[in-house]
C-alpha cells in the first residue's frame, strides 16, 4: 500500500474556505485504478496558519504515480488555486509513504 499526502497551510480565517473548495471539487479517484481511499485532516491552528492535510491511499506506489501522469489527475487540478489562491501560504508540500508493516 502507499499513502500520499499534501499539507496545507491556511491563513487564519479561512478554514471554511478550503474545506468547501475540497468538498465542492471532483476529483476523479473514483475511477483511477488502484485507488483505496481519501480524507482532508484539519490539524492544529497556529497564530500564522492552519495545518491541513490530504491523505489518499492506493494499492501501490505505481498506481498513484499513474494517477500523477492521468488525465483524470489533470481534470482535477485544472482550476487548482484559481481565485481562492489567497488563503494559501505557499504550495502545498508532498510526502509519500510505502507501508512497510
Amino acid at each position: 500500500m502507499y499513502i500520499a499526502m499534501n499539507r496545507f497551510k491556511i491563513k487564519p480565517g479561512s478554514e471554511q474556505a478550503f474545506i468547501d473548495i475540497w468538498k465542492n471539487r471532483e476529483t476523479h479517484l473514483d475511477t483511477v485504478p488502484g485507488f483505496k481511499e481519501f480524507h482532508l485532516a484539519q490539524g492544529p491552528s497556529h497564530d500564522d496558519h492552519t495545518l491541513f492535510a490530504s491523505h489518499t491511499t492506493w494499492n501501490s506506489k505505481q498506481d498513484f504515480t499513474h494517477w500523477t501522469e492521468s488525465e483524470q489527475f489533470r481534470k482535477a487540478h485544472a482550476g487548482a488555486g484559481g481565485k481562492s489562491q489567497n488563503i494559501y501560504l505557499g504550495p502545498p508540500q508532498f510526502e509519500g509513504f510505502e507501508t512497510v508493516i
